[in-house]
C-alpha cells in the first residue's frame, strides 16, 4: 500500500488500533500500581519488593524496543503488531497464574517483549499514515481514548483486588486484545522497507549497556556494599561507550549518531529522561501511601488516584491550543516547573490529615503530566527526516522506558533510605514519603532547565493549521 494512497476508513480507525494498544499497557500499569500492596501479601514479599515486578516489564520493554523498528520494515507493521498483541496477551494470562515473585517476574518479561513492540509500531503506523501537519491530532486522537485506562485502572484493580483477587487484574487483558487482534486485521496497514540490515552487534552492545545500567538502580536500592553497585555501573557505561566506537564506524548502526545532530530531537530525548526522573515514581508511591501509612484499602486509594487520570484527558485536549499559544520552549519550561512544585505539595498533608487533601494536588498533576509527555514525544520526532524516522522513533520510546524505570527505581531507593532513618522521620512511616515527593519535586524543577536549549520557533511544522 502507498503512504500517499491511504483509504479515509484506515485513517479513521488507525488512531483507534494505536489507542487499544496503549490503553492495555495503561491499564495494566496502573491496576498493578494499586494491587502491589496485595499481591505482596500473598505472595509473602515486602510490597517495597515487588518492584522487581515492575522494573522487570520496564526492561523488557527498554531491550527489546530497538528491535521493533526493524522488525516493523522487514516483516511489515501489520504482522509484527498482531503477534506483539498475541505475546502480550499471553504474559497476562502468566500472570494471572503466577504461584510466587519469581513466575510473576518471568511472565511480566513475557508481557514486556509484547508490550515493546506493540505500542511503537502503532505509532509507527501513525507516523507513516499521517502528514506532519495532521499527526499531532492523530496521535492525540489515539492517546485520548487510552487515558480511559489510568482512569479505570486503579478504580478497577482496586475492586477486583479487595472484592475478588488480584489475579483478575492481569487477565482484564485478554479480551481488549482480543478487540485489537480483529481491528488489525483488517485496517492495520503493513509498512515494509527495502532496508532490511539489522545491527545485531550494535544491538547487543545497546542490549548489555540497558541491562547493567538497570541493574546498577536495582542493587543500589539494596546493596550494604557500593562497590559491586558502582562495578556493574562502571561496566554499563562501558558499554554504551563501546556502542559510540561501533556507532561511528559502522554504516547502518541500529541507533545512527546523527540522530543526536538534530537539535529538537536531543533536546527531547534529554528532557524525558531528566523529568521522568522526579515524575514516574508518583504513580507508584500515591497508592503505597494510601494503602501502608494510611491503612486504607486498594480500593480507597484507587478512587484517590483515578481523578489523576481524568484530568489527563483535558491536557490532552487542551495541549495542541496551549502550544499554539506559547510553543514548545515556553510551554515545557513552564509546565516542567509547575508539575514540580505540584509533586512538593503532596508533602503538605500530614498523618493525621484527611487522605482527600491529595485529590485536588492529583486533580492538577494529571492535566499538568498530560501537556508534558505529549510536548516531549512530539518535540522529539519534530524535525526527523523520513529515512530516520524508524530508528528515531524507537530510540524516542526506548529512553521514555528507560527514564520510567529509573525515575521508579530512583523513587524507591529515595524512599527506603528515609524510612531506615528512624530518628529523621520521628518513627512514622508517612514522614518517610512526605521527604520523598520534596526530593522528587526538587529534581523536577531543576529538569525544566533542559528545556532553555530549545529555540522559540521549534515545533512549528508539528503545530496544527
Amino acid at each position: 500500500m502507498s503512504e500517499n494512497q491511504i483509504p479515509d476508513s484506515i485513517k479513521k480507525i488507525l488512531p483507534l488500533i494505536l489507542a487499544t494498544a496503549i490503553f492495555m499497557q495503561m491499564l495494566d500499569s496502573t491496576i498493578l500500581n494499586t494491587s502491589l500492596p496485595s499481591i505482596a501479601r500473598d505472595l509473602q514479599e515486602s510490597p517495597l519488593n515487588m518492584q522487581n515486578a515492575i522494573i522487570s516489564y520496564v526492561l523488557t520493554l527498554a531491550l527489546f524496543m530497538p528491535v521493533s523498528g526493524f522488525l516493523a520494515d522487514k516483516f511489515g507493521t501489520k504482522k509484527i503488531f498482531i503477534s506483539s498483541l498475541v505475546v502480550f496477551s499471553l504474559g497476562s494470562l502468566f500472570c494471572s497464574l503466577s504461584q510466587n515473585l519469581t513466575e510473576l517476574v518471568i511472565s511480566r518479561v513475557v508481557q514486556g517483549i509484547g508490550g515493546s513492540l506493540m505500542t511503537p509500531v502503532g505509532k509507527l503506523a501513525l507516523i507513516k499514515t499521517f502528514d506532519k501537519n495532521e499527526l499531532l491530532k492523530a496521535m492525540n486522537y489515539a492517546i485520548v481514548p487510552a487515558l480511559i485506562g489510568p482512569v479505570l485502572g486503579p478504580l478497577v484493580g482496586g475492586y477486583l483486588v479487595d472484592y475478588l483477587s488480584w489475579h483478575w487484574i492481569f487477565l482484564i487483558n485478554i479480551p481488549i486484545g482480543i478487540l485489537g487482534i480483529v481491528l488489525s486485521i483488517r485496517y492495520m496497514p503493513n509498512y515494509k522497507s527495502m532496508v532490511i540490515d539489522f545491527d545485531l552487534k550494535g544491538f547487543l552492545m545497546f542490549a548489555m549497556a540497558s541491562v547493567l545500567l538497570s541493574m546498577s538502580l536495582e542493587l543500589m536500592g539494596n546493596a550494604k556494599n557500593i562497590t559491586p553497585v558502582l562495578l556493574v555501573f562502571l561496566l554499563g557505561f562501558l558499554m554504551l561507550f563501546f556502542y559510540y566506537r561501533h556507532a561511528q564506524r559502522d554504516k547502518n548502526p541500529i541507533f545512527p549518531l546523527n540522530l543526536f545532530q538534530v537539535r529538537t530531537f536531543r533536546v527531547g530525548i534529554l528532557g524525558n529522561l531528566a523529568t521522568r526522573l522526579g515524575i514516574s515514581s508518583i504513580p507508584l508511591l500515591i497508592p503505597l501511601m494510601i494503602q501502608i501509612a494510611y491503612g486504607q484499602s486498594a480500593f480507597v486509594s484507587g478512587w484517590i488516584v483515578a481523578p489523576m487520570a481524568l484530568t489527563s484527558m483535558f491536557g490532552k485536549s487542551a495541549v495542541i491550543k496551549i502550544l499554539d499559544r506559547f510553543g514548545y520552549r515556553s510551554t515545557l519550561m513552564v509546565n516542567t516547573f509547575i508539575i514540580g512544585v505540584l509533586i512538593c505539595c503532596l508533602a503538605i498533608p500530614g498523618a493525621h490529615s484527611s487522605i482527600y487533601w491529595y485529590v485536588p494536588i492529583l486533580l492538577l498533576l494529571g492535566f499538568f503530566n498530560s501537556i508534558q509527555f505529549t510536548s516531549m514525544n512530539t518535540i522529539s520526532i519534530a524535525d526527523l527526516r523520513a529515512y530516520h524516522t524508524s530508528s528515531g522513533n524507537s530510540l524516542v520510546a526506548v529512553n521514555q522506558q528507560f527514564a520510567i524505570g529509573f525515575g521508579i527505581s530512583f523513587g524507591l531507593i529515595v524512599l527506603k533510605l528515609f524510612e531506615g532513618d528512624i530518628k529523621l522521620i520521628h518513627n512514622e512511616t508517612h514522614n518517610a514519603y512526605r521527604y520523598t515527593f520534596l526530593i522528587m519535586g526538587a529534581i523536577t524543577i531543576f529538569s525544566g532547565l533542559v528545556f532553555r536549549r530549545l529555540h522559540s520557533k521549534d515545533g512549528e511544522n508539528m503545530r496544527s493549521v
